[in-house]
């Protein structure tokens, strides 16, 4: 039996269907969240960003246009803006984020699944 792997998935994402084919490869058919569909809830993105050991900004997905347009790019954005925008937002959060008995990684580059696997 293999330890339980959840994936934070975006299925249109190429690094995010790459560390799922990395996962399966691996022995693991993980529970995949389509955190796009289902959105966020507050206590569940602050756990894995503490497990993490990540502040919210690395988790912000910086490119998305949104996220600069909501001032959250900017020098001085709270941690706690980015959250609650995250919260409303979820194309704000980064992906793929993967959580494993080992712990959770953002994984970008893709291989930094294997370091949880």
């Amino acid at each position: 039996m293999t330890a339980k792997v959840t994936i934070y998935h975006n299925p249109k994402c190429s690094t995010s269907r790459q560390v799922l084919e990395t996962i399966r490869a691996h022995g693991h058919e993980p529970e995949i969240v389509p955190y796009l569909e289902t959105g966020w809830s507050g206590p569940l993105l602050r756990r894995l960003l503490k497990t993490a050991g990540a502040s919210p900004r690395d988790f912000l997905r910086a490119k998305e246009p949104l996220a600069r347009d909501l001032g959250l790019t900017a020098e001085g954005a709270k941690p706690a803006a980015i959250v609650a925008a995250m919260l409303a937002h979820p194309i704000l959060v980064e992906r793929p984020i993967v959580e494993t008995g080992k712990g959770v990684r953002l994984c970008r580059p893709a291989e930094k699944v294997l370091d949880i696997l």
